[in-house]
């Protein structure tokens, strides 16, 4: 039996089952376009079959998306690494910590020690966080009315900082700050910049912040497990006139064209004959940033979006721009250093340079983190890689 044939068994068992609605896989390698897969239903109660072209909210997968457009900028030296972040964004120089609260309930603040820059905003060590995965950030809303991150309300970004940048790791809305930096220096919106960069370039042609008619015909509708294991379709849609581009979770995409990307990372910024980052500036961004600092698991403030998050319970992991690297070989094989992240709606993604390999797992379920998707991504990377 060939991967492809087990990661078919292994799929359609699950949508069988029940355990998902449906799901579309894709894994390709350097030279190998490889394939693409749905199996299932974009939404329970139809029969609208998952297919190569069907459009998902990715989420954090955005997120490297970005890191991408400002590396670029960075390698044009029209954006630094480590220069004060507030050189180019003044609102970032008004920041500040995050002590406790006050009697009253209002929070106490300080200045930071030393000012945030791009590298701790692409490396989740600024400081910044997600309130699903913060209590104090929560509490911080609550007393203070700041908008929630779906808003898309520039308001919803002035948080404080939980502690002073380059101290701990803390996953967050630092790559959000990171696409205001993008679109302070191009003077573009960062979709309209993405588009120009990145999409054109790599034929991502269904990837953007907005849904187009002809994207939404195709989309996977969102699911919500309840704590009987029972799947529910649920309205859902991102907000499709925002005040800004959310450069942290904002984008819609199909797995075709998540794999171009993946594989332009994993052929060191090129594909085919277009090259978007040198090759030393993919390196950078494959390096870990973070040590003697290692991930934290994700522990939920906000059980209705997400569930605790461990990718490698008692594996050591690090931080690149912006990816999670695993410091050792994975269970499913991911030889140490491999690069990978997540979107909140159970969407995942690996890119394995010490194999040559990408995949690509996309479902629309909530909260994140749920058992049955990830568990199945996880079996999917290991009969890709001949462990299962």
């Amino acid at each position: 039996m060939d991967h492809n044939d087990a990661v078919a068994i292994l799929m359609q068992g699950a949508v069988q089952a029940g355990e998902i609605p449906g799901v579309v896989v894709a894994a390709g390698g350097r030279d190998e376009a490889g394939f693409v897969a749905g199996y299932g239903l974009r939404r329970l109660g139809t029969d609208d079959a998952m297919a190569g072209d069907t459009v998902f909210w990715i989420a954090s997968m955005t997120k490297a998306i970005t890191a991408t457009a400002a590396m670029r900028l960075v390698e044009a030296g029209r954006l630094s690494l480590d220069a004060p972040a507030a050189e180019v964004l003044p609102a970032l120089g008004a920041v500040q910590v995050l002590e406790g609260f006050d009697a009253a309930g209002q929070p106490v603040l300080r200045a930071p020690r030393r000012p945030v820059t791009l590298r701790h905003l692409l490396t989740h060590t600024s400081g910044f966080a997600y309130d699903m995965w913060s209590a104090e950030i929560l509490r911080f809303r609550k007393a203070t009315g700041t908008p929630s991150m779906s808003t898309c309300r520039n308001a919803a970004l002035n948080l404080p900082l939980l502690f002073d940048p380059g101290e701990g790791w803390h996953y967050g809305i630092g790559l959000d700050w990171a696409g205001k930096m993008v679109e302070a220096v191009t003077g573009q919106r960062l979709g309209t910049h993405m588009a120009e960069t990145i999409f054109g370039p790599l034929g991502m042609t269904d990837t953007a912040f907005k849904l187009r008619p002809d994207m939404r015909a195709r989309l996977a509708g969102m699911h919500v497990r309840a704590a009987d294991g029972a799947l529910a379709p649920i309205p859902f849609e991102t907000e499709q006139d925002p005040e800004f581009d959310t450069g942290g979770g904002g984008l819609y995409s199909t797995a075709a064209d998540y794999m171009a990307f993946a594989r332009m990372i994993l052929n060191g910024g090129r594909h085919g004959r277009e090259r978007l980052l040198k090759a030393t500036t993919v390196a950078e961004m494959a390096r870990d940033q973070i040590a003697p600092l290692s991930v934290q698991p994700m522990v939920s403030a906000l059980p209705a979006a997400t569930h605790d998050a461990d990718f490698f319970p008692g594996l050591s992991c690090g931080w690149g721009l912006s990816f999670l690297v695993n410091r050792a070989q994975s269970p499913q094989g991911r030889a140490a250093g491999g690069l990978a992240w997540a979107g909140l709606g159970n969407t995942f993604y690996w890119i394995d340079h010490g194999r040559g390999t990408a995949g690509v797992f996309l479902s629309q379920i909530l909260p994140f983190f749920d058992a049955k998707a990830v568990g199945l991504f996880r079996g999917f990377e290991a009969r890709i890689n001949g462990l299962a």
